[in-house]
């Protein structure tokens, strides 16, 4: 199997950088988006043979070193009975969203076999794979900013609204999502995934003390929680810019970062002993190949001989990036064995 990204996890890689994007399966593929005629979002969710046909659509086409499995960050809420949908120029929708304390304490804990179709994904994935897989979940802050505000929102008013006014009560519902967070993360481990990455998608909303109080808090305690020790896991936030060093504290396996800052400078506050993976601007991939690789070479040019450095973008794919930019990008982050075998 390819081992790049395990090695550079363990901060222990000798070869070139491993690559991987988020969102690397999904709407800029023309595959993709020929079977999301047929299919609803939810449907290519819920159904493994789906899930292992998207997961693999980018390994297939450009070789990535990582293949994350096809799903979504709200399959919990949506076990929890609070409804979901996607629509396709909003993005989720929660069709009962919680509004009140009485709300959160008549959640229903989530029947976690009711996400078995995950679990079966990933088994069926993982036997076609020759790269690691990885799996994921929402980190607590940022599924319950969708679970309040019922669908994606810049401000997070209402979200805020109830953290400062009822702390006490935004903490019982961030407890309830990271202890099924839990136990849907060791689901995914005892179905072969490789690693992990938790994503707080909406952590930058966050101040600097209520980022630590209501979001990293959180996140150390999923860690405390995975069962095996084993498995690395990389946390994504955007803000990492300005929280990767508290990220780093709690000793996660990797902290990726958002394309904010200058990933060889964060290099420099983030120990050798935690892989840094980043953190490509995902817009430089609507410019030239000239530009790309540029850019590209640049960030490889100032990671050069780190042993724990993962090249990806600072956030997830845009839908209408062209698939030869994403060819690019990964040849060229490739190309590096080659220079490497020539020097």
């Amino acid at each position: 199997m390819n081992d790049l990204l395990l090695n550079a996890l363990k901060c222990q890689n000798t070869s070139r950088p491993p690559i991987w994007l988020m969102r690397q399966a999904g709407r800029y593929m023309p595959a993709y988006r020929a079977l999301r005629q047929k299919y609803t979002f939810l449907e290519m969710c819920h159904q493994p043979d789906l899930v292992t046909e998207v997961t693999l659509m980018p390994i297939q086409a450009f070789g990535m070193d990582a293949a994350i499995i096809f799903s979504d960050i709200l399959v919990i809420p949506e076990a929890m009975g609070l409804g979901l949908y996607f629509e396709d120029t909003v993005g989720p929708i929660i069709e009962r969203p919680i509004r009140n304390v009485k709300d959160i304490e008549s959640i229903c804990k989530p029947d976690m076999t009711t996400l078995n179709y995950v679990g079966r994904g990933i088994n069926q994935t993982k036997n076609l794979l020759d790269v690691p897989l990885i799996g994921f979940c929402g980190a607590p802050f940022t599924v319950a900013s969708y679970m309040i505000e019922g669908k994606t929102s810049r401000d997070h008013k209402l979200t805020k609204q109830w953290m400062l006014n009822e702390p006490q009560a935004f903490h019982q519902l961030l407890k309830k999502i990271a202890d099924w967070s839990i136990e849907y993360l060791n689901l995914q481990i005892d179905a072969g995934v490789d690693a992990i990455q938790i994503f707080d998608s909406w952590a930058n909303a966050l101040a600097y003390s209520q980022f630590c109080e209501f979001s990293l808090a959180y996140l150390n305690y999923i860690l405390e929680g995975i069962k095996d020790k084993n498995i690395p896991v990389i946390l994504y936030c955007r803000g990492s810019s300005v929280f990767a060093p508290q990220l780093a504290q709690i000793k996660p396996a990797a902290v990726s970062l958002d394309w904010n800052c200058d990933v060889t400078r964060m290099r420099q506050v983030i120990p050798s002993s935690i892989a840094i993976q980043g953190n490509l601007d995902p817009h430089i991939l609507y410019a030239s190949t000239s530009v790309i690789e540029k850019e590209v070479n640049r960030i490889l040019d100032g990671m050069e001989g780190d042993k724990g450095f993962i090249f990806n973008l600072g956030h997830g794919i845009l839908p209408d990036i062209p698939e030869k930019s994403v060819r690019t990008l990964v040849e060229c982050v490739k190309q590096r064995t080659v220079c490497h075998a020539m020097s």
